[in-house]
C-alpha cells in the first residue's frame, strides 16, 4: 500500500493550517528586529498590550516598535487627535493605516492609542467615568445603640446619630448631629446633644482649607450650650482611593455657657488642630477623629474629643456594626464634674445613598 500520498495531503494541510493561523494573528517589529505574533489588544501610554499563545499577555515598550501589522480592522487615534479605522500594515517608513476613507501613512509612536473595531473610545470611557466621579451624590448613614440593665442596678442608655455627607474628589460637606441619654437607678447620667457642619476644599493636590461649626449641650456636665467654630489648612499625609490621613491646624471660636452661676463661662479664641484618619478594607472599616482645641489667653484651658471605631458589615451592605471608644476631655471643667468622659458602644448602622 503507498502511503506517501496520504502523508503528502496531512502535511500539506497541516502546512496550510500553520501558514493560515499565521497569516490571521497580529505581528510586531521591534528594532532588536525581534517578531512577535499574537493578538494586539490596545495601545495605551506608550505601551503594547499583546495576547500571545506562547508566552500569555505580554507588555512592550511603544518606542521599541518599529512594525506593526493587523489581521482585522483596529480603530486608531493618532497623537494629532486624528482617528480613523481600518487595518494596520508594516509599510518601508513606518506603517500604513488602510479603512474605508483611504490610507493613512505614519510612524508607529504616533499612535497615541487602539482599541478594537464597534468597542467604545477608551477616552470617552475614561472621561465620562471621571465625569461621574465628580458627581456631587448625597451619601447618608444613621445609627443607634440602645443598652439596659436590671437588678441590683437599673440603667438604660440610648444614643442616636446621623449624618449627611456630599463628596467630590474636590470637595466634602457634612452635616452631622448626635443625642446620648442615660439614666442609672433613675439618676441621669448623660444628656447631651450636638449638632455641626464640616466643608473641607482639595484646593491643591494634598492641601486644602476648611470651616467647621459645632453647637450643642451637655447638661450632665452643666452646659447649657457650647459652640467651636474654626477654619484653617489641612494636610492628606496618605491620600488614597481607600486609605486617608488628613492633619488639620487653624484657628477657632470656643464657647461654653454653664448653668451654675459660680462657674465662669468660656469665651476664647484659640487654635484648632485636628486628625481624621479613614483606612476601608475589603469589607470592613477602621476610623479615628481626634481634635485639640486650646485658647489662646490660656493655653491650660482646652479640650480634647476623640473617637475610634471598627465598622463591619451585615447580612445586607446597608447595614453595619460599629464597635468603638469615645472621649471627651475638658482641663476646666465645670465645678464638681470629672475632666474626662469615656464612652464603650456598639451601634447599628445603616448607609443608603
Amino acid at each position: 500500500m503507498n502511503l506517501t500520498k496520504p502523508i503528502n495531503s496531512i502535511c500539506a494541510v497541516a502546512l496550510a493550517v500553520a501558514l493560515t493561523a499565521s497569516a490571521m494573528a497580529d505581528v510586531i517589529v521591534t528594532k532588536s528586529g525581534a517578531r512577535l505574533v499574537g493578538q494586539v489588544t490596545k495601545i495605551e501610554d506608550g505601551k503594547i498590550y499583546v495576547s500571545t499563545d506562547f508566552a500569555g499577555d505580554i507588555v512592550v515598550k511603544q518606542s521599541e516598535v518599529t512594525g506593526l501589522t493587523t489581521d482585522a480592522p483596529v480603530n486608531v487615534r493618532l497623537a494629532s487627535g486624528t482617528t480613523l479605522q481600518g487595518t494596520v500594515t508594516s509599510g518601508t517608513d513606518g506603517i500604513v493605516i488602510s479603512g474605508a476613507d483611504g490610507q493613512l501613512s505614519t510612524q508607529v509612536e504616533k499612535v497615541a492609542s487602539t482599541w478594537t473595531a464597534g468597542a467604545e473610545d477608551p477616552q470617552v470611557v475614561k472621561l465620562r467615568e471621571e465625569l461621574a466621579s465628580r458627581e456631587r451624590k448625597w451619601a447618608y448613614e444613621v445609627a443607634l445603640d440602645v443598652n439596659g440593665k436590671s437588678g441590683n442596678k437599673s440603667q438604660l442608655g440610648t444614643q442616636v446619630s446621623a449624618r449627611a455627607t456630599l463628596k467630590t474628589p474636590e470637595d466634602t460637606l457634612q452635616f452631622y448631629t448626635a443625642y446620648n441619654r442615660q439614666e442609672t437607678d433613675d439618676v441621669k447620667s448623660a444628656d447631651q446633644f450636638n449638632a455641626g457642619v464640616d466643608y473641607a476644599n482639595n484646593f491643591s493636590g494634598k492641601k486644602s482649607w476648611y470651616v467647621r461649626d459645632e453647637i450643642g449641650f451637655d447638661r450632665v456636665k452643666d452646659i447649657e450650650l457650647y459652640n467651636i467654630a474654626a477654619a484653617g489648612l489641612g494636610y492628606d499625609f496618605i491620600k488614597e482611593a481607600k486609605h486617608l490621613l488628613t492633619g488639620r491646624s487653624g484657628l477657632s471660636f470656643r464657647y461654653e455657657g454653664y448653668k451654675n452661676p459660680f462657674t465662669e463661662d468660656v469665651k476664647s479664641v484659640g487654635l484648632d488642630f485636628g486628625l481624621n484618619h479613614e483606612w476601608e478594607f475589603q469589607d470592613s472599616k477602621l476610623v479615628n477623629r481626634l481634635s485639640y482645641v486650646p485658647a489662646f489667653e490660656d493655653f491650660g484651658s482646652y479640650t480634647v474629643k476623640h473617637e475610634s471605631y471598627y465598622e463591619l458589615p451585615l447580612a445586607s451592605t446597608k447595614w453595619k456594626l460599629r464597635v468603638g471608644v469615645s472621649n471627651d476631655y475638658n482641663s476646666q471643667p465645670g465645678i464638681g464634674v470629672e475632666k474626662l468622659d469615656t464612652a464603650y458602644f456598639t451601634r447599628l448602622v445603616l448607609n443608603w445613598k
